[in-house]
């Protein structure tokens, strides 16, 4: 009888064992978005081992569209990531790299919030290269000293004067084409406002620069006078995002206010709108909107952006919106799941890139633009 009991025991014993065990093996995982540093609590362990990918907002509507453009890349490799929000603070950021880092981040994907020195990009690379991770930088950019200090470090983004290129050329043929119903108070010069985005950032520099420039010489070739900025006594020529984030609110209260003094009716009207990205074309189209313009293309009042996000390619075809400069969202995300997969792999970092433009003097990947008119 004992040795009856005994066996029973035992099998029951077995069961017990088995039923608390895992299978051995389980599918990759994406897990929810973080930011807080710490890893979801429905999922505690996803972020061990894992890829660590860090947007400076989720509220810039690009980024939210690289974001769904490499989330799904990622899925496709079948490695596990997280994403972190930075919230546009990089104390945020560096923290959070930090808490990844901890955790044992295999390679880190980096959408830097400080642009205007080094600092912070050259922190990041030096906690990756003493943890001996990988590190892709992409979209704002980081410069070659920080890439190049590290073997295991890259950039992903564009040619940032590319787009001022593009767009003021895009504006100036549609000026010369339309230059009298443009110039609303007839005076023969344009008056326009400028929304320049984050101070110190190159993509935002160089737009702000080159859509003006460009288009004055374009203009001034065909007999035509430079673009005047509406109002005499900024001398800075340009109206920015106090917040750094190229947000829709901060050009959607900065027209409203311009509205309020700048009218047809006074004969000052701004009769040209350009902005650094879709987000602010966004606000100000609302602005214009309120004030009886842009509900289609019969009273608008022309506006130009960059991105060609899936917002603004709708303003476009309702005639609220003129055009705007594509920046490739997905393929930007293929590079950086390119790269991702080498850094999680074993092979060099830039393998398998030769038909990418990669600049000479580091690992930068550029992505090109299109100019986008519906």
């Amino acid at each position: 009888m004992k040795k009856v009991l005994a066996i029973l025991l035992a099998a029951c014993l077995a069961l017990s064992l088995a039923a608390c065990g895992g299978s051995g093996s389980s599918a990759p995982v994406s897990t929810a978005p973080d930011t807080s540093g710490s890893a979801p609590a429905s999922a505690p362990a996803a972020a061990d081992g894992s890829i660590a990918v860090f947007y400076y907002t989720y509220s810039d509507t690009y980024i939210s569209t690289v974001r769904t453009a490499l989330d799904a890349e990622l899925d496709k490799l079948g490695v596990e990531y997280q994403d972190y929000d930075s919230n546009s603070q990089q104390n945020t950021q560096t923290e959070q790299v930090d808490t990844a880092i901890t955790k044992g981040a295999t390679c880190l994907i980096v959408n830097i919030v400080e642009t205007g020195s080094d600092d912070a990009a050259q922190g990041i690379v030096d906690k990756a290269k003493a943890a001996d991770i990988p590190v892709i930088f992409f979209n704002r950019e980081v410069s070659d000293a920080v890439v190049n200090s590290y073997e295991k470090c890259a950039f992903i983004g564009t040619d940032a004067a590319e787009a001022g290129h593009m767009q003021g050329q895009m504006i100036a043929d549609y000026l010369l084409a339309n230059y009298d119903d443009v110039d609303l108070n007839g005076d023969g010069t344009i008056s326009y406002v400028m929304f320049k985005g984050q101070n110190a950032n190159p993509e935002a520099e160089y737009r702000t620069q080159y859509a003006v420039e460009d288009c004055d010489a374009a203009l001034e070739a065909a007999g035509k006078p430079a673009l005047t900025f509406y109002d005499a006594n900024n001398a800075d020529k340009f109206l920015v995002d106090r917040n750094g984030t190229w947000s829709a609110q901060a050009s959607n209260e900065y027209m409203t206010t311009i509205l309020s003094e700048y009218t047809e009716a006074n004969n000052n009207m701004v009769e040209l709108v350009i902005c650094n990205n879709d987000g602010m074309a966004e606000g100000a189209i609302t602005a214009l909107k309120t004030a009886g313009y842009n509900a289609s293309a019969d009273k608008a009042i022309p506006v130009f952006g960059v991105d060609a996000t899936d917002a603004a390619k709708e303003l476009i075809a309702a005639g609220s919106m003129v055009g705007s400069i594509k920046q490739d969202a997905e393929g930007m995300a293929a590079a950086i799941a390119l790269l991702a997969k080498n850094a999680t792999s074993g092979a060099a970092l830039m393998d398998g890139t030769d038909s990418y433009n990669v600049d000479d003097a580091s690992a930068k990947i550029r992505i090109p633009y299109a100019v986008y008119t519906g």
